[in-house]
């Protein structure tokens, strides 16, 4: 019977090797507008909120974006959604896990957007080593512009719950 455990475990090994984490590239020169969705009333959108979300395609239009990224959580969809619709790019919806890793290796040289919420910023701030504090509050907008695994510039900008 020790050789069923033995193949057993070199199997596990095998899978588990196959199965590796993304991980941010060396090389990476990818910015990330990073977001926390625009302000709720329970799980929905505010007035507030969904003025906040109409006023995100202005707020973004001096950069040229490559994707838009958004955990499978509706408030968050809802506040990317007049940004899709007005750049004609689709809401790609990636786990929040290993989410900076996973943009950047999409993008290696473009700009996304990622639009979270408290907890996923808090850990996609930490993977992408920039400076405390995440983005937070509703409005904020950070520009973390990569240098290989690094957070090299951090730029805090704000989008308002209206019209610019």
């Amino acid at each position: 019977m020790p050789s069923i455990r033995i193949l057993a475990v070199l199997l596990l090994a095998v899978i588990c090797g196959a199965c590796t984490l993304p991980v941010i590239p060396n090389d990476a020169q990818t910015t990330i507008l990073a977001l926390r969705h625009a302000d709720r009333s329970g799980d929905e959108l505010s007035s507030t909120g969904q003025a906040r979300a109409n006023a995100l395609p202005a707020a973004v239009a001096a950069y040229d974006l490559d994707a838009i990224y958004s955990p499978d959580i509706a408030r968050n969809i809802a506040t990317a959604q007049p940004l899709s619709q007005a750049s004609g790019l689709p809401i790609t919806l990636i786990p929040k896990e290993y989410a900076g890793a996973r943009m950047t290796q999409d993008h290696p040289d473009g700009t996304v957007l990622w639009v979270g919420n408290k907890d996923n910023l808090r850990a996609l701030w930490s993977e992408l080593g920039a400076p405390d504090p995440a983005p937070q509050n509703y409005g904020e907008l950070f520009v973390v512009k990569m240098q290989g695994k690094t957070a090299a510039t951090v730029t805090r900008l704000h989008v308002p719950a209206g019209p610019t």
